[in-house]
Parts: C-alpha cells; sequence; structure tokens
C-alpha cells in the first residue's frame, strides 16, 4: 500500500452542513475502497490564488490516506462529477514527505526552543 495526500477545493457558496457531508462523501469513497485514513485536515475558508468561476475563495480540506493505486483513479472520477468541487490535487508521498508528515502530526515543528540563561 502507498500513501498518499489529497487536497480539494470546494466552492464557497456551501454552507457548513453541506460541504462537511461532501467531505464524508469521499471520506465514504476512501473507506469503502479499503483505505486507511492517516489524518484530516480541514483548512476551512481561504483565498484562491487566482478566481476560479468568478470565485476567489474556497473551502480547503486535506486527507491523508494508505491505499492501492486502483483506488485513486475511482476518487478522482467522483471529484469531477462533483459540481462542489473546484479543484483537487491527490499525490503518492514518497519517503521524505512521509517522514516530514510524521514529525509534523508529532508536533516536532510545534516546540518552542528554550531560552539559555
Amino acid at each position: 500500500m502507498n500513501q498518499y495526500e489529497t487536497v480539494i477545493v470546494l466552492t464557497p457558496l456551501l454552507s457548513e452542513e453541506v460541504s462537511k457531508e461532501a467531505i464524508a462523501k469521499f471520506k465514504k469513497i476512501l473507506t469503502d475502497g479499503g483505505a486507511e485514513i492517516v489524518q484530516e485536515d480541514n483548512w476551512g475558508l481561504r483565498k484562491l490564488a487566482y478566481p476560479i468561476d468568478k470565485k476567489t475563495t474556497g473551502f480547503y480540506h486535506l486527507t491523508e490516506f494508505k491505499s492501492s493505486g486502483e483506488l485513486i483513479s475511482k476518487l478522482e472520477l467522483e471529484y469531477k462529477r462533483d459540481e462542489r468541487v473546484l479543484r483537487f490535487m491527490t499525490i503518492k508521498l514518497d519517503k521524505h514527505a512521509f517522514a516530514y508528515n510524521e514529525k509534523k502530526r508529532s508536533g516536532a515543528f510545534n516546540k518552542k526552543k528554550e531560552v539559555a540563561e
């Protein structure tokens, strides 16, 4: 099984309830396909780098999961069919990205350096 990371941008016209419903739909596709979800992170409403369909903001959601490669094409097909999704990107994590995400989850980057007196 390979480790993947996918980021989707949902249209800003959705209510919070509808956006959670859309994310649950994609999460169900992953779990039904045998994927193991490692981490989810909802980034909320953010400004887009450039307008997409005359929209300047979008709801961002990141999901990190372990899965076989066949499931990715099925997941991306569902992203393309859903009109609530503005953009998506799925990448396969290499060993360096995997190690970085492990450190990030453990909080290694959030620790403040102690000041020596």
